[in-house]
């Protein structure tokens, strides 16, 4: 019996879909739900980013990947995953009395997945897999921002993974332990450092560059060793049986840098044609974190605008100048 009545505890696990008689009877069926990349491979995911999302943030974001248009399938599980990450940022701030001096400002990064991201269940204490993603996105801030301008003072970068990219298709017995420290886990890495550079920029802190993150793979087509290797950007790993390597990268365009960078898997001598592959992607990223930031910059002078004629309104005439 659960003594805390505050709080009813969730089940370890997520509750799976019914299977029905015919998935069993029909070893083919399964199989036919299995989905496939239709995507050019050098053709990205269309992305959704928006800013200034949390008013007692100094600055927010939220960036998805939404699941793409398909037709009405049999099955109630999507075919394909999607991504949701939120981002918010709070400071600059004075560092306590207590803490040591510091002519840069401090950067802490934190990551944590919500309980619900992924297909298993995860607990409310920050694990491994977090904290190392953490410092990966810490790594890839560090080159943008100019410390030196807030000396004794620290900001806090808080990142919410509210959805997950799957690390494979949820038919195959391999697709991995469902817990989102996979082949998707370089998808959420790219998401975060793009969702962490537009709530930096949304708050006004000064950096030299707009970082954004982009993915690239090796997928192998066919079936056996004879299968040929490919490179595709933005790769989801719900519709690639076979991942053979990937990389993410954070890229700056301005000054042609790579803050952070994280490779997994086989890659053999095909690391510069991946890496390049992934600088490719976060260009598109980019792109749509530059639209987004400015149409922001134009509502907030709108704005600003808006206040001083209200302003100028409201105010007491002058004074009259008395002549006869």
């Amino acid at each position: 019996m659960n003594t805390d009545r505050r709080r009813t505890n969730a089940p370890s696990a997520g509750t799976a879909a019914l299977v029905f008689a015919r998935t069993v009877k029909e070893p083919g069926y399964l199989q036919s739900l299995r989905p496939s990349r239709t995507r050019e491979p050098d053709e990205l995911r269309r992305i959704f980013l928006q800013t200034n999302l949390i008013p007692s943030a100094t600055g927010s974001a939220y960036y998805e990947i939404p699941l793409p248009r398909s037709p009405t399938t049999s099955t109630l599980i999507p075919s394909t995953s999607t991504l949701k990450i939120l981002a918010s940022v709070q400071g600059p701030k004075p560092l306590p009395r207590s803490a040591p001096f510091s002519p840069t400002l401090l950067l802490t990064t934190t990551v944590k997945f919500a309980p619900f991201a992924t297909r298993h269940r995860r607990g409310y204490i920050r694990d491994s897999v977090e904290r190392d993603l953490g410092v990966h996105v810490e790594s890839a801030l560090r080159g943008v921002i100019i410390g030196e301008r807030w000396p004794k003072s620290g900001v806090d970068v808080v990142l919410t993974i509210l959805e997950a990219d799957e690390d494979g298709w949820w038919g195959d017995g391999n697709a991995g332990k469902g817990d989102g420290s996979g082949w998707g886990l370089l998808n959420v890495l790219a998401g975060c450092i793009t969702v962490a550079s537009a709530a930096i920029a949304d708050a006004g802190i000064d950096c030299v560059d707009l970082v954004a993150g982009g993915v690239a793979a090796m997928v192998k087509k066919g079936e056996g060793k004879e299968g040929e290797v490919v490179k595709v950007l933005d790769p989801s790993p719900t519709d690639h049986k076979d991942i053979v390597a990937a990389c993410a990268v954070g890229y700056l365009a301005g000054r042609d840098e790579i803050t952070e960078m994280w490779m997994k898997g086989n890659v053999g001598a095909a690391s510069d044609e991946l890496v390049e592959g992934a600088i490719y992607a976060s260009l598109g990223n980019l792109g749509v974190m530059k639209e987004v930031l400015l149409e922001t910059l134009k509502s907030k002078i709108r704005a600003a605008g808006q206040e001083d004629v209200d302003q100028t309104k409201g105010s007491p005439p002058g004074d009259v100048e008395m002549t006869g």
